[in-house]
């Protein structure tokens, strides 16, 4: 009998008349365990959100914190008969497709917030900074990438992919968590704010087309074989430009109430979003990058937009995101850094994300023409990496292109560069004299 399973039979007392046997068939049956993960995730990211979020802090910090405190680098190993009963194995599957359905969705809606008008406004003012904040950490990602490749290049993997997928990795920004950040402090109305929001969204559309080119190049094992997925990803994307989006055009006359929104039209969204998805996922460019490509392709009128993010909004947050936070935490084995020199190999990645994303968009703002005060709260922004990172973390992670030391150590810089926003922006207010809010 294993180690939870002698915990389990104290449950014997309060339930006479069921054998210690019976109660653990019951507990441990693959539903009532799903249902108990859910139960925990849910509770585990809400009471940490909400903590996190009495300090300034985005709630996506705590809720990838709540995801490493349930993983094996604390319950895990304070209480491994705890973790082993309520995460086995066996049930990590589960999760993991789960998780990669809220990611969908997520990925679905950050494509339909993205106000394309906006962007063409503010295009001229923004592309420079947007295109320095990725040219600069992705270069300095290329040349971490060299000096990491003899310790900690994974067995099979070619180098250019391990080389291009740090590179994304050094320089992407969280365009959800800034867009909250933005909102949280009253920063909407503002030149940097504006700006920002504007850069993180043209960095976002770069930066994944930029990773499905990395993941194409990973999938096909050599450069010549991902050129077929290259082409086929490039029709997959003007079809879905200028074949789908004009269909979907239609869509975007009908009244914006729900009682108007008949289910037929939300089945037609789903099922170009599943679509998209799959044919994306079979390229090999991933299904995210699918989801994502179907959200920018709705019909722009904002109110039909705004109807559908908010009927999946919900359930993507507070459900299924959770599941992906957690499953990143149970995969985040922080105890691997057991050596003076592996955290200073992390410390090395989080300072050269931090000089490359933050220093990068504070120099390109100043060139720009920005003043300080405005270019560094770009820069504080812009170096927000949150949820977007822990999604090319895990891509990466699956590939087989990180392992697991330098994917704990990534996520740690994730939490870090996230986590450090705020404080920030507070600091650059206080020296300049802004109101904070």
């Amino acid at each position: 009998m294993q180690d939870w399973q002698l915990f389990l039979t104290c449950a014997e007392f309060s339930l006479p008349f069921m054998s210690t046997e019976a109660i653990i068939d019951a507990l441990s049956h693959p539903v009532a365990i799903f249902l108990l993960q859910l139960i925990i995730i849910i509770i585990a990211a809400q009471l940490c959100g909400l903590f996190f979020k009495k300090f300034g802090q985005p709630p996506v910090i705590g809720e990838i914190i709540a995801g490493i405190i349930l993983g094996p680098s604390v319950i895990g190993a304070i209480f491994p008969a705890f973790n082993a009963f309520v995460f086995p194995a066996a049930s990590l599957g589960n999760l993991q497709l789960l998780s990669q359905v809220g990611l969908i969705l997520f990925m679905f809606v950050i494509g339909m917030e993205l106000d394309l008008n906006i962007i063409k406004k503010k295009a001229k003012s923004a592309i420079l900074i947007s295109n320095i904040s990725i040219i600069v950490p992705y270069g300095l990602g290329v040349g971490l990438a060299f000096y990491l490749k003899d310790d900690y290049l994974p067995a099979g993997i070619p180098f250019y992919a391990f080389c291009l997928f740090i590179g994304i990795a050094m320089s992407i920004t969280a365009f959800p968590v800034l867009a909250r950040i933005i909102k949280d402090k009253k920063l909407t109305q503002t030149r940097a704010g504006n700006i920002a929001i504007v850069s993180a969204a043209i960095n976002d559309i770069a930066g994944w087309c930029i990773l499905a080119v990395v993941i194409a190049l990973a999938k096909a094992g050599s450069i010549g074989n991902s050129l077929y997925t290259i082409v086929f990803a490039v029709a997959y994307v003007l079809v879905m430009l200028f074949v789908i989006r004009p269909l979907l055009k239609t869509m975007s006359t009908q009244k914006t109430t729900d009682e108007d929104v008949k289910r037929s039209t939300i089945a037609i969204i789903f099922i170009v979003l599943l679509l998209s998805a799959y044919t994306a996922e079979v390229i090999g460019i991933h299904a995210l990058f699918g989801a994502f490509m179907a959200g920018v392709i709705m019909p722009l009128e904002w109110d039909f937009r705004k109807l559908i993010i908010n009927k999946i909004e919900d359930v993507a947050l507070v459900l299924l995101l959770p599941i992906f936070f957690i499953f990143t935490g149970l995969r985040t084995q922080i105890g691997l850094l057991n050596e003076p020199a592996l955290w200073g190999m992390c410390g090395i990645i989080t300072f050269v994300a931090i000089l490359g994303k933050f220093g990068g968009s504070v120099f390109a703002a100043r060139i720009a023409g920005e003043n300080m005060h405005d270019s560094l709260t770009v820069g504080a922004l812009m170096n927000t990496r949150g949820l977007m990172e822990l999604i090319i973390l895990n891509i990466g992670y699956d590939l087989g292109i990180l392992n697991p030391q330098v994917f704990a150590m990534m996520v740690i810089m994730a939490l870090v560069t996230t986590f450090m926003t705020s404080p920030l922006l507070n600091l650059f207010n206080k020296i300049y004299g802004k109101v904070n809010t």
